[in-house]
């Protein structure tokens, strides 16, 4: 046989699919279910959005699961693989991820689904246990956990200067966003780190000119 016939024969039984037991699939696929509803548990202990999608929640751990059976199934065949690759390649998927965290359990769930198709369960509970420490340390570290939007509405401009000294003495930081000065007062946006909330809008409601102070919890770090 020369060495032409040689590739050529070992190129053919790459196509050739290796048949994979049924009790083996089962396993494969069981596990990784068990991981995506780990992670499905752990993104509902750490969501804090006020509405709950259950939709993108299951559809999340269930990708785990498709994830890992593509995975499969690239294994038994070289024809199956180039299939996949081809028609993963022109697949578009338009839904806007709009939080981040949302973004990284679902790259947490995919790389889950890789890890498992691919046979390699004790790295798969490695990742995900790291994964989810990190995701609590970091969470709530406290990095700034008060931030406000203070919004103040006076009708005398010759009071900003007490405004923003009731803030200074009952906050650790504070910007002024926005200031509109009109005839008839002045109206006032600010970003503050307080953990003296009562005491800030107390302070500001005694100045005699001030006729509404409200403060808003803000999404978001605060910088400044």
């Amino acid at each position: 046989m020369s060495f032409q016939d040689a590739l050529k024969k070992s190129f053919l039984e790459g196509f050739t699919a290796n048949e994979m037991p049924t009790s083996m699939v089962l396993a494969i696929l069981g596990i990784t279910f068990l991981i995506g509803v780990y992670i499905f548990i752990i993104y509902k202990l750490v969501n804090r959005t006020a509405m709950y999608d259950k939709s993108y929640h299951v559809a999340m751990s269930i990708i785990c699961v498709i994830t890992a059976g593509i995975i499969l199934a690239m294994q038994s065949s070289i024809v199956i693989s180039l299939g996949m690759v081809g028609a993963l390649s022109i697949v578009r998927f338009r839904t806007a991820v709009k939080d981040t965290m949302d973004l990284l359990f679902l790259f947490w769930s995919i790389g889950e689904g890789i890890i498992c198709g691919a046979g390699l369960f004790e790295l798969a509970i490695v990742v995900a246990l790291i994964v989810t420490a990190g995701i609590f340390i970091l969470e709530y570290l406290p990095f700034n956990k008060k931030p406000y939007i203070l919004i103040v509405n006076c009708n005398d401009p010759g009071d900003e200067k007490n405004i923003l000294e009731s803030v200074k003495n009952h906050s650790k930081a504070y910007k002024v966003r926005s200031r509109n000065i009109k005839k008839t007062g002045l109206d006032m946006i600010m970003e503050v780190s307080t953990g003296q909330e009562s005491d800030l809008l107390k302070s500001i409601s005694d100045i005699s000119s001030v006729e509404n102070a409200s403060l808003l919890t803000h999404e978001g770090e605060v910088r400044f």
